[in-house]
C-alpha cells in the first residue's frame, strides 16, 4: 500500500498523461470564455494539411486508403496521435497515451504490407481508441478510480496489467487495427457526465460550456474533435449513445450478446439483469458497420461465452440498403414506418431537440414513409424496475473502489454514498425484479407487434424516432433525467444515434410562460439558455427491436443521408 494521499496519486497520474505528449505537440489551452468551440478551424491551426485531410476522413474511407497502400499506417497513426494530444489538452479526454507503441505497430504493418503486398486484415492501419475499461498490455486501466492506479482493477502484485488484454483488444489487433490511447470515464461509470478525481471534467469540444456525455465521454470528445476515427465504448444506460449524441456522432447500442465484453473491467460485475454492452462511436454509420463486421468475422462467440453465434446478417440490411442507393425511391420496397416518441410525460425535451424531431419526421414523410405516434406502456414502470438493478449491491462495488485510497465521490454519482448495507437486495428480491422486467419486455413486445394494424406497410413499426436526452448536451452538474436512454437498455433493444442539426439561438427560443410538470422538468427547463447552447450538436436516436443491428444501421444511414448528415 502507498503512503501517498489520493490527491498526490491523482496529481502524479495527470502529470504522467501530459508527459506522454511530445513537447512539440504541447499547446496553451485558452479559457472557455475565450474559445468555446475548439473543433474545426481552431484545431486546424496546429495541424498540417495532410493531418487535417486524414483526420477528417471517416474510418471506412481511411481503410480504403490503407488496405490499398495509398496511405501508410504510420502517417495515419501519427496524424491521429497528434490530434488526440491536442484534444486532451483542450477537453481532458484521455486516461492513457501509448503513442510510441502505436507508431511501432504501424511501422510493423507497413513492413508487412511492403513484403506481402496485402493488408493484415479488414482494419489494416486504422487507429481505434478505447474507453478505459478495455485492458491493453503494458497499459494501465484506472476506469477513473484513483485507487486503481498502479494496480490491476484494484489488486496489487498480479502483474496482469503487463500481459493481459481484453477479448475485444485481441480481436482488433487480429483485424489490423492500431490502438493508441484510452479515453476518460466517470468513476463508477454510472453518470452521463464524465468526471473523476484524476483528470477532472471532460468537456464538449464543440461547446465547452457543455459536457461530453458519459460514461464513454472521453470517446465522444476525442472523436468529436477528430482525434479518433472510431472508438469503442460501453452502454448500460446510454453510455455510448449519450456521448455520441452530445458530440454529433453516430453511435450504436447493440443488444446484449452481440459484441464481446469478455476481459473488460466494469462496475458491479456480475449484475446480469441488465447487461452493459460494447458498442462503437464514429463519424458515420458506415464506420460503425465496418468495425462491427470486422469483429464478428473474428467469431467472438468462440471466446466470449455471452456472445451469440450470430455472424453479420446481410439479408437484414439488404432491403433497407436499397433505399440508401437513391433518396426518394422508397417505391423499391414500399415505405418504412416510424413511430415517434416525443415526450415521456415527465421531462419535456428542450426546443432544439423538438426541432430535430420535426426535421427527421418531415424528411421521412417527404420521402413517402409513414409516421405514427408511439404510445407504449408507461416508461415509468420500466424505469422503476430497471433502476433497481443498478443498486442490487447497495453500492458495495463502487464504494470499495473509492475506499482503496479514500477518494470522494463526484456529486454526479453521490447517490451511491446514500445507499446503506441494509438496502442490499436479497436473492429473492433480485429474482422478483427479473420476473417483473421479463413481463414488461413481453408487454412491450406485444405492443410493438400490434402496430402492424396501424402502419399500412403490412409489418410493425420499423424504428422509433425519439430523443436520447431532453437537451442537446448537458451543462455540468445538471444531467438529472435518463429515462429517454435507459428504457432501451431495460428492454434490450438496438438503438443508433445520429446527428441531426445544431442548436441555434435565433430559432430555438425559450418556451416563455411554460409551466413545468414537476421538479425534474423544472430543472431541465431552467437549465436552458439559448446563448449557452448555441452551436451545440443536436442528435436523436432510432430504436429498433432486439438484435436488429444490421437493420438499424442501414436505417440510420438512410435517414442521415436524407437530412444531409
Amino acid at each position: 500500500m502507498t503512503n501517498k494521499t489520493w490527491q498526490e496519486i491523482a496529481e502524479a497520474k495527470r502529470g504522467a498523461i501530459l508527459a506522454a505528449i511530445p513537447q512539440e505537440w504541447r499547446i496553451e489551452n485558452p479559457p472557455i470564455a475565450q474559445q468555446v468551440d475548439v473543433t474545426g478551424s481552431f484545431l486546424h491551426q496546429f495541424l498540417t494539411n495532410k493531418e487535417i485531410e486524414i483526420t477528417n476522413t471517416t474510418a471506412d474511407d481511411i481503410v480504403k486508403h490503407t488496405v490499398a497502400g495509398r496511405w501508410s499506417a504510420e502517417e495515419v497513426t501519427r496524424a491521429f496521435c497528434h490530434t488526440a494530444a491536442l484534444g486532451h489538452q483542450l477537453t481532458n479526454c484521455l486516461h492513457e497515451i501509448f503513442f510510441d507503441a502505436a507508431i511501432a505497430d504501424a511501422k510493423s504493418l507497413d513492413e508487412y504490407y511492403a513484403t506481402h503486398k496485402r493488408p493484415i486484415g479488414p482494419l489494416h492501419g486504422l487507429p481505434i481508441s478505447l474507453k478505459d475499461q478495455f485492458h491493453v498490455k503494458d497499459v494501465e486501466t484506472s476506469m477513473g478510480y484513483v485507487g486503481w492506479i498502479g494496480t490491476f482493477e484494484g489488486m496489487t502484485g498480479t502483474g496482469k496489467e503487463k500481459v493481459f488484454e481484453s477479448e475485444m483488444v485481441r480481436e482488433l489487433r487480429q483485424c489490423g487495427a492500431i490502438l493508441y490511447c484510452k479515453t476518460s470515464v466517470p468513476h463508477t461509470l454510472m453518470t452521463g457526465e464524465t468526471v473523476n478525481n484524476i483528470i477532472g471534467l471532460t468537456t464538449n469540444p464543440k461547446n465547452r460550456n457543455l459536457v461530453s456525455g458519459g460514461s464513454s465521454g472521453g470517446e465522444g470528445a476525442l472523436i468529436g474533435i477528430r482525434g479518433s476515427p472510431v472508438g469503442f465504448g460501453t452502454d448500460i444506460g446510454g453510455s455510448v449513445r449519450i456521448p455520441a449524441a452530445f458530440n454529433g456522432l453516430y453511435g450504436i447500442r447493440p443488444s446484449s450478446g452481440r459484441m464481446p465484453y469478455e476481459g473488460a473491467a466494469n462496475s458491479m460485475d456480475g449484475q446480469n439483469s441488465v447487461l452493459s454492452v460494447v458498442g462503437p462511436l464514429a463519424t458515420s454509420a458506415s464506420s460503425l458497420r465496418l468495425v462491427m463486421k470486422a469483429i464478428l468475422e473474428q467469431k467472438p462467440w468462440l471466446h466470449d461465452p455471452l456472445v451469440h453465434e450470430l455472424p453479420w446478417r446481410y439479408e437484414q440490411e439488404k432491403q433497407i440498403l436499397e433505399l440508401t442507393g437513391g433518396i426518394g425511391d422508397a417505391s423499391k420496397v414500399g415505405p418504412l414506418c416510424f413511430g415517434v416518441y416525443m415526450f415521456d410525460g415527465v421531462v419535456k425535451p428542450l426546443p432544439p431537440v423538438r426541432r430535430a424531431i420535426d426535421i427527421v419526421v418531415k424528411a421521412m414523410k417527404a420521402l413517402g414513409h409513414r409516421v405514427i405516434e408511439w404510445q407504449p406502456l408507461s416508461h415509468d414502470l420500466i424505469q422503476e424496475q430497471g433502476m433497481k438493478t443498478w443498486v442490487y449491491d447497495a453500492g458495495l462495488d463502487v464504494k470499495t473502489a473509492h475506499g482503496l485510497v479514500g477518494e470522494p465521490f463526484a456529486k454526479q454519482v453521490g447517490f451511491f454514498e446514500k445507499l446503506d448495507k441494509k438496502d442490499e437486495f436479497t436473492a429473492s428480491q433480485v429474482a422478483e425484479t427479473n420476473v417483473k422486467l421479463r413481463r414488461l419486455r413481453k408487454e412491450y413486445m406485444e405492443y410493438w407487434n400490434s402496430t402492424e394494424e396501424l402502419t399500412g406497410t403490412g409489418r410493425p413499426v420499423d424504428a422509433i424516432i425519439t430523443p436520447l436526452a431532453p437537451f442537446p448536451a448537458a451543462r455540468p452538474g445538471t444531467y438529472n433525467w435518463y429515462a429517454y436512454s435507459t428504457w432501451v437498455n431495460f428492454m434490450d433493444y438496438t438503438s443508433v444515434v445520429l446527428p441531426v442539426t445544431n442548436a441555434d439561438k435565433s430559432i430555438d427560443k425559450v418556451d416563455e410562460g411554460y409551466t413545468p410538470i414537476g421538479d425534474r422538468d423544472k430543472e431541465v427547463y431552467e437549465s436552458y439558455d439559448p446563448e449557452i447552447f448555441d452551436g451545440a450538436h443536436v442528435s436523436l436516436q432510432l430504436v429498433g427491436r432486439r438484435l436488429q443491428e444490421e437493420k438499424m444501421l442501414a436505417i440510420a444511414e438512410y435517414v442521415g443521408k436524407a437530412i444531409g448528415k
